[in-house]
């Protein structure tokens, strides 16, 4: 899980988004619209970082529910929430996150 989340959360551009959505799902499921006014980030690059996420089994929705989906954080996301916090703080260190 180290690997995978230096590589999401801190080896491309977009790290600093995906912990942002992530930290903003740990506190409750939100869809892909509230999550982009939420954050006040572009609805296509919100969609892009949850696919991501998805496919690395970081977030999840329901089955079969694809328009207006709400997205939750998966179990293992969640036993492993302690390391994205670490990585955030190692990221707010170098200045690179709030």
């Amino acid at each position: 899980m180290n690997d995978l989340f230096y590589w999401l959360f801190i080896g491309t551009k977009g790290g600093i988004n995906r912990i942002k959505i992530v930290k903003l799902l740990y506190e409750n499921p939100y869809n892909a619209k509230n999550i982009s006014d939420k954050l006040e980030l572009n609805y296509k690059t919100v969609r892009h970082h949850l696919r991501l996420l998805e496919e690395h089994d970081i977030v999840t929705t329901p089955p079969g529910i694809r328009y207006g989906a709400v997205y939750f954080l998966t179990e293992e996301m969640k036993e492993n929430y302690d390391l994205l916090e670490k990585i955030q703080e190692k990221n707010r260190s170098k200045g690179e996150i709030e």
